[in-house]
């Protein structure tokens, strides 16, 4: 990975400014998840090092919910965005050449899967899906990979219906992760789903993924929430760029995100959601399962 990061670089310092009616902004789209001013100071210092290295304006934007971000790519309003995997084939199913999959984010094994994590209040009772009959069952978004399309199709397998009220009293979405964690923590909805490398501790909301957010951030005590359900192996969206970007600002955003840790490891930690090896490429054939998951589900 070192040795990756240092040919990126190299690359770098060697490509030369684009002229200015070739390219004049970067526009970056950020998913749901946690509350718009959040994603925003999350992604600052990449948008800051962004900016430095193009040489032109680079902008964030925040939009409601993951379909946003996914109208975005394909309206040629958006340049680059980190997609969860079921987004990536959101996209592509509606156009397979508007976007490029790069670089994947890569745990501190060197693996680039993640889990959907169903979860509960401790003091709850419930310790496992064969406690949530009747209850209520709190979802993200429908386009996200963990907080919906990989637990309805292996929920169902398990042997528990996702239609209202066939097993769970309610199945509810309520807008992102953030929100599935407030909601749960709060008392809202009995149980819910969120995404985690399923690594290191459940006290620290593992290694990364949106319950290691909100337990830095305070946002929750992991001591209060039991893990009652996961998922197979999930493949890590892809950080994805425009296709008619100029190849030059590709190997340059490339070489960013290759070189991010080793340069600023606490700019990383922020951009990474929690601690990641770094990034490493990736390409469309490692979606593939996805998108065919994706049209079977009919979304």
């Amino acid at each position: 990975m070192k040795k990756l990061a240092a040919a990126f670089v190299t690359t770098c310092v060697l490509s030369t400014p684009l002229a200015a009616q070739e390219f004049t902004e970067l526009r970056i789209g950020i998913l749901g998840g946690e509350n718009a001013q959040d994603r925003l100071n999350s992604n600052e210092c990449f948008r800051a090092k962004a900016e430095e290295l193009l040489g032109v304006p680079v902008r964030l934007f925040a939009p409601a919910d993951y379909n946003g971000v996914i109208q975005g790519l394909l309206g040629g309003t958006l340049d680059l965005a980190w997609l969860g995997a079921s987004g990536y084939a959101a996209v592509y199913l509606e156009d397979p050449d508007v976007v490029e999959p790069i670089m994947v984010k890569t745990n501190l094994d060197g693996s680039y899967g993640y889990y959907s994590i169903g979860f509960a209040r401790a003091d709850s009772g419930i310790t496992s899906l064969d406690d949530m009959e009747g209850k209520v069952f709190a979802f993200g978004d429908p386009n996200s990979t963990s907080g919906y399309l990989i637990p309805s199709i292996e929920i169902p397998q398990g042997g528990y219906s996702m239609e209202t009220g066939a097993y769970f009293g309610e199945v509810r979405f309520v807008g992102g992760h953030e929100q599935t964690i407030v909601a749960v923590a709060n008392g809202d909805v009995d149980a819910g789903v969120t995404w985690a490398d399923g690594m290191g501790d459940w006290a620290d909301g593992y290694n990364s993924g949106a319950l290691r957010k909100a337990s830095d951030a305070g946002i929750v005590d992991m001591n209060d929430l039991v893990e009652i359900w996961r998922s197979e192996p999930i493949p890590e969206g892809p950080i994805v760029l425009r296709s008619t970007l100029p190849e030059r600002v590709k190997i340059d955003l490339t070489t960013l995100m290759a070189s991010l840790p080793y340069m600023d490891p606490e700019c990383a930690y922020g951009f990474l959601q929690g601690e990641a090896l770094g990034f490493q490429p990736i390409s469309h054939d490692a979606y593939i399962s996805i998108i065919e998951a994706r049209k079977a589900s009919g979304e």
